[in-house]
């Protein structure tokens, strides 16, 4: 069969299943670039297809309602106006596909009988089976795929393709992942984690390749061994392998990003790199949609990690429920410094990134609305044509919004401006960067680096949410020092964070360098009374917040109870930030991860300049009110050890002043022991009345379900109620200022512009 290939001139696209040119417009190009796909790779014919059938009656839009492409079992049930086998509906959107955005497609599939729904727009494909008997009142099944032409006539093929849900492909992709595990423990006898690095450099050389050749080519062992065969019939003798070669260039491709050592190699023999590509070969890791990739990454991260790394792997069910309480915005940065696999970070992009595109999606539908109005009903053919041309190029430049590579997108500033994370452990730090490649990026702020310290964009007042899982039940040793190892020292990044942050950046550089050879427990306020890893970090996070910043984390119980020994503690974040809800979680959920005390779950806002102010005051208020208060006891005491010392001077027999003077050394005693108790009590009676004066509700849950259970099973979710319930409750109290970012688009002399809430209009593509 000849190949079927994209034809454009002057515009204009051909449409082989209409015989005819069509304006290219942005779905039409995505149209026909399927049924490109279609042919060559599915081996339909275009005798069973056609493209834009009328089903219904119904609008859609601006005209009435058509599939974009519908597949027959074979041209003879086309002309016999059969039910058709595969329905497909094409957007011309760089989006997450979104149930809704397609439902009127799976209208159309239901009602012609089709068994198959597929979904396509510039960013992914989904396929959907289609569920006959009822209503439809939503997209059924999403599934693993859509059959070839010759596989039509298997009523056994198509069942198990109907069968073959999304959850039974990220099963089969994780799978594949631990095959590859198993290869390299029984060929190179590595350890689990030297496994994984391994893994990782073969999966980094795929979506390499994948990414970089032209769209739908897989990274086969078929390529891989005819692109060996042409490197070595050039290469000298002393040449490196070619599998070295390959990830030379991933190296060089990712060299800014610090996800490979520059020294790293290929540890693998060549027979284990070949199964391994031949194992993963069956999925395009360019066109396997984010949720796949990213959630079989997790899990295989998971249970590869299991035990030895456990405590860097936060449960699902927690993340999502903590993001989601915080709720972070388009234009805020986000940070967890001791961010393990990055699934907090993962959440939050994913979170802003689906606001980012149904905000698109919705400034599309006023575009539409605002040029398919009434008028355009009234208008001649070639008027309408020239007005679905224009309204066609405004969404393409909407598009550009979402296109990560556009340096002036929404998407990139999320990607590479509000996305931060740092882990002391190296191989966590990369495994972080790669678990949110899989998901969809936002990696570029991820670095290795102690969490204590300051490093590159993760430094004091920068962040508007934080959110994290420290590592609690450790103590920084009194005597561990910053030292010189701990500063860094690359130069010519130096110089571009520098041109990044400016000179917040240079004084925060200060933190290391101005504090070598000194104790790391110095740099902080509550080192003073506890060495507890968790409580550092409680005032790192604080510390890293802007005023009015939000903070989400992971804490052992004891930390904010009744316990005595805490009490320091309490006070001092109680001085610094507001409680905004406390979780109380079953303990279960984290022993999958490892941990072994009972966590809760901690919101805190750090004071704003305002509240920070109003609590100096009654601090200050209340303080000079108990000085006064409590002076005549002061003065009492005082005048005990007057009086002594008054009757000594005026007593001249030498045997009652030694008397005295005994009696004046037992009365510094007591009085030294009077003062320490008045002490006490009036620190007790401040503390007591600010507390009354800064007073404010702290809501507090306790969950018995988390969604997992012990052995990582998943249980009944009592969060997600809890979050919606808090969620109404905090807008209507009003518990932080919301972020009040609204994009808005303009036609500024008859070109495209977001308008910002400050500033002049600004053009966001090329």
């Amino acid at each position: 069969m000849t190949e079927l290939t994209i034809q454009q001139k002057d515009g204009k696209i051909f449409a082989p299943l209409k015989g005819k040119w069509h304006i290219e417009t942005p779905e039409e190009l995505v149209r026909q670039n399927y049924i490109c796909k279609l042919v060559n790779e599915y081996g339909y014919s275009l005798g069973q297809m056609t493209q834009e059938l009328k089903l219904t009656s119904s609008s859609r839009g601006t005209g009435s309602a058509r599939a974009d492409i519908v597949i027959w079992a074979s041209a003879q049930d086309k002309t016999d106006e059969k039910s058709p086998v595969i329905v497909i509906e094409c957007k011309a959107q760089n989006i997450t596909i979104k149930e809704e955005d397609y439902f009127q497609g799976q209208n159309y599939a239901y009602f012609s009988g089709a068994k198959f729904f597929v979904t396509t727009n510039e960013k992914e494909t989904k396929y959907f089976q289609v569920i006959h008997g009822k209503m439809p009142k939503r997209l059924g099944n999403e599934i693993i795929g859509i059959p070839k032409a010759e596989d039509l006539k298997n009523d056994k093929k198509i069942e198990k393709l109907l069968n073959a849900t999304k959850a039974f492909e990220r099963d089969e992709f994780a799978k594949l992942l631990f095959a590859c595990h198993n290869i390299i423990r029984n060929n190179d006898k590595y350890s689990p984690e030297m496994s994984f690095d391994e893994i990782s450099k073969i999966l980094f050389i795929k979506i390499w390749y994948e990414r970089r050749k032209e769209k739908g080519r897989i990274f086969s062992l078929e390529r891989f061994k005819a692109a060996k065969k042409s490197y070595d019939e050039f290469a000298s003798k002393d040449a490196k392998p070619f599998y070295q070669s390959l990830f030379d260039n991933v190296k060089s491709d990712y060299a800014t990003q610090d996800l490979f050592d520059k020294n790293d190699v290929i540890k693998l023999r060549e027979n284990s790199i070949e199964a391994i590509i031949q194992k993963l070969e069956k999925y395009n890791l360019s066109d396997t949609s984010d949720d796949v990739k990213g959630i079989a990454f997790e899990e295989f991260l998971g249970k590869t990690f299991r035990g030895e790394l456990g405590q860097f792997f936060t449960p699902r069910t927690v993340v999502d429920f903590m993001v989601e309480v915080l709720d972070p915005k388009e234009g805020e940065t986000i940070c967890d410094p001791c961010c393990g696999s990055g699934g907090f970070l993962i959440k939050a992009f994913e979170y802003v990134r689906d606001y980012i595109e149904k905000d698109i999606q919705a400034q599309k539908e006023k575009i539409k609305a605002q040029y398919f109005d009434e008028n355009f009903d009234k208008a001649s053919e070639k008027e309408k044509e020239e007005i679905t041309k224009r309204v066609n190029d405004l969404l393409a430049k909407l598009n550009e919004e979402l296109n990560p590579s556009n340096t002036k997108s929404r998407l990139y500033n999320l990607s590479y401006w509000s996305i931060y994370g740092t882990d002391a452990n190296p191989r966590m730090a990369r495994t972080a960067k790669m678990n949110m490649i899989m998901h969809g990026d936002g990696h570029g702020g991820v670095h290795h680096n102690d969490g204590l310290l300051n490093i590159n964009g993760i430094f004091e007042n920068r962040f508007d949410v934080i959110l994290t899982n420290p590592p609690f039940g450790a103590r920084v040793a009194k005597d561990q020092k910053i030292t010189e190892e701990d500063k860094y020292t690359d130069t010519g990044k130096i110089k571009y964070y520098t041109e990044r942050y400016g000179d917040e950046y240079k004084q925060a550089l200060k933190q290391v360098t101005g504090n070598v050879n000194k104790p790391l427990l110095g740099l902080y306020e509550t080192g003073a009374f506890s060495s507890l890893t968790e409580t550092l970090f409680m005032e790192r996070c604080i510390n890293l917040l802007k005023p009015g910043g939000r903070l989400g984390i992971v804490l052992p119980e004891g930390v904010l109870n009744n316990a005595q020994a805490m009490q320091k503690v309490r006070e001092y974040f109680e001085g610094r930030a507001k409680i905004l809800l406390i979780v109380s979680i079953p303990q279960d959920v984290f022993i999958a991860s490892g941990a072994t005390v009972k966590p809760s779950l901690v919101f805190l806002k750090r004071f704003t300049e305002q509240e920070e102010a109003d609590y100096q005051k009654i601090v200050k208020e209340v303080t000079e009110a108990k000085e006064k208060e409590f002076k005549p006891r002061y003065d009492a005491i005082a005048k005990k050890l007057k009086d002594k010392d008054k009757a000594i001077k005026a007593e001249t027999d030498k045997e009652k002043v030694k008397t005295l003077k005994e009696e004046l050394k037992e009365l510094k005693t007591e009085v030294k022991a009077e003062l320490k108790q008045l002490d006490q009590e009036k620190e007790t009676a401040i503390k007591t009345e600010v507390k009354q004066r800064f007073d404010y509700q702290i809501p507090i849950a306790e969950v018995e379900k988390a969604g997992i259970d012990s052995k990582g099973a998943k249980t009944d979710n009592h969060l997600e109620p809890l979050r919606d319930e808090y969620n109404a409750y905090r807008r209507a109290n009003n518990l932080w200022e919301e972020i009040k970012r609204q994009s808005t688009y303009e036609i500024v002399e008859d070109t495209l512009m977001r308008m910002p809430i400050v500033g002049e209009p600004e053009m966001f593509y090329n």
